[in-house]
């Protein structure tokens, strides 16, 4: 029965989005009466909280079992690889990942995402600060960090936004940009 609530309220979220989401039309998609459906769930928000949390953790899972099977040989094929899982895992359903990045209040949706971040840029940290020798960044966490979100928001906005760039595009410049930027001498500011 839970099961079958939240495929249903995945697919209400998808078809009418985040503001028109309500527990009736989830009980009359998922073929349940609106009593039954609380027995499992005490509001749409937590029938929304579960989907959300799912979607996030098949996004993570793709991406970082592709992480990890490449962390060994830390280069171009192992950034396009991992930038592909992600790409590809956004893909799978472009119709909530629009729900979840532009409807969904940022507070419904901010911790998640950051959990997400979070896995992969401790993946890529650890993989830096393991090979001193991989780039020109003197700082892994921070460079984790740039990498990871400069990586999600390009992939998301490619899916979302439907530009004129092929994948094999998006995908190379990337890898270029990863590339550059790790090899690139650090830069000091100063203190401002």
């Amino acid at each position: 029965m839970v099961e079958r609530i939240v495929a249903a309220g995945r697919s209400v979220l998808v078809s009418d989005g985040y503001d028109a989401f309500s527990t009736n039309r989830v009980a009359g998609a998922a073929g349940v009466s609106p009593g039954s459906l609380y027995q499992y769930f005490p509001d749409k928000s937590a029938i929304v909280d579960v989907v959300v949390d799912r979607y996030w953790e098949e996004v993570a899972e793709q991406v970082a079992a592709s992480l990890a099977d490449r962390i060994a040989e830390f280069g171009p094929a192992m950034v396009r690889d991992t930038a592909d899982a992600l790409v590809t895992a956004l893909e799978a359903d472009p119709a909530l990942l629009r729900v979840v990045a532009r409807e969904l209040p940022l507070s419904r949706n901010h911790a998640r995402l950051e959990a997400l971040e979070r896995r992969v840029r401790d993946l890529v940290a650890a993989y830096l600060a393991a090979r001193p020798g991989t780039g020109h960044r003197p700082q892994p966490a921070v460079a984790a960090w740039v990498i990871v979100l400069a990586i999600e928001n390009l992939a998301t906005r490619w899916v979302l936004d439907g530009p004129a760039v092929t994948r094999d595009q998006l995908l190379d410049e990337i890898v270029a940009l990863v590339g550059g930027y790790l090899l690139s001498a650090s830069v000091t500011t100063g203190s401002r």
